[in-house]
């Protein structure tokens, strides 16, 4: 996508890109000091290890022949909201089973019940849906494929561990290249970025990642959006099952100007938990049965 103004682009386009965007960058955040990685380690260019932690998101962004069960929490601007999801080999299906901590009231669940009924009726409906999905699967990789090249990075001195991993991390810390030309209106956001990343030394696989905008940001030469300063990002993720990687924890506080117009802030907390590696691929349509066969949860 060539970088140019986007003034008819609707406001949902840009909160999706910021949310591919945090989901790829992520106030640089301290951990319990554990013993120091190996000088051998230590001996490799630092963006050695961001080519291959790249590549290795970019895998687990698609995840082929890689199905799981698991629950997403959202809390945002509408509320607190946990959701069952089983991906299938048509794309993810979700059904909504908590919301404010409660379970869903007999005509809430009827309502859930209906919307995905519907679903299974139109195949259209799905598309859809998925397409958008899609959507962001493309802005997110376009962005991973980017990082190397995007960020100067450096060994953050003392190696200072998340705490989430058993395994030795490498820890890095990044900040805008000056030299770096940004090749679409999207990715002139990471020009006011900066942060620390931590890698498993072993897999090469991200831990964590956070990141702040430590000066304004124009998209689209401000003319699509305006971000400013102060907004923070977080990303963490865990092993699934097997070799598949997703997100356990993610987190964005950004304020924003839309169109020249609108300003709102962003405020999203999304958990995922109780992985489950699925059998095998299954249609979108008997993922959605499998959803409706299961209980909603009980306090």
């Amino acid at each position: 996508m060539p970088a140019s103004p986007l003034p008819h682009l609707p406001i949902r386009w840009l909160k999706r890109t910021l949310k591919c965007l945090s989901a790829v960058l992520v106030l640089v955040a301290t951990g319990t000091a554990q013993t120091a990685p190996t000088s051998a380690l230590l001996s490799q260019p630092p963006r050695s290890w961001v080519v291959d932690a790249t590549a290795n998101e970019v895998i687990a962004l698609h995840h082929e022949n890689s199905y799981i069960r698991y629950r997403m929490r959202v809390v945002d601007e509408k509320g607190d909201m946990m959701r069952d999801v089983v991906e299938s080999k048509d794309g993810a299906v979700a059904r909504l089973i908590e919301r404010d901590g409660k379970p869903l009231t007999p005509e809430q669940d009827a309502a859930e019940r209906q919307r995905l009924a519907d679903m299974v009726a139109s195949p259209a409906d799905f598309a859809r849906h998925i397409r958008n999905d899609d959507t962001g699967k493309r802005l997110a990789d376009q962005l991973l494929r980017l990082m190397p090249d995007a960020m100067v990075y450096t060994y953050t001195p003392g190696q200072p561990q998340s705490g989430l991993s058993s395994q030795t991390e490498i820890v890095l810390d990044y900040h805008p290249n000056p030299h770096y030309h940004y090749p679409s209106t999207t990715s002139e956001a990471l020009s006011g970025l900066e942060g620390r990343v931590w890698i498993n030394a072993q897999t090469r696989q991200v831990v964590q990642m956070t990141g702040h905008i430590f000066r304004a940001v124009n998209l689209g030469w401000g003319i699509l959006a305006h971000l400013y300063p102060g907004g923070t990002l977080l990303y963490q993720q865990v092993c699934a099952g097997g070799s598949r990687y997703i997100f356990s924890h993610f987190e964005q506080h950004l304020t924003v100007r839309a169109l020249l117009l609108k300003s709102f802030t962003v405020n999203t907390n999304i958990s995922g938990s109780d992985f489950s590696v699925l059998p095998g691929p299954m249609p979108y349509q008997q993922a959605i049965q499998l959803l409706l066969q299961t209980p909603l949860p009980r306090h």
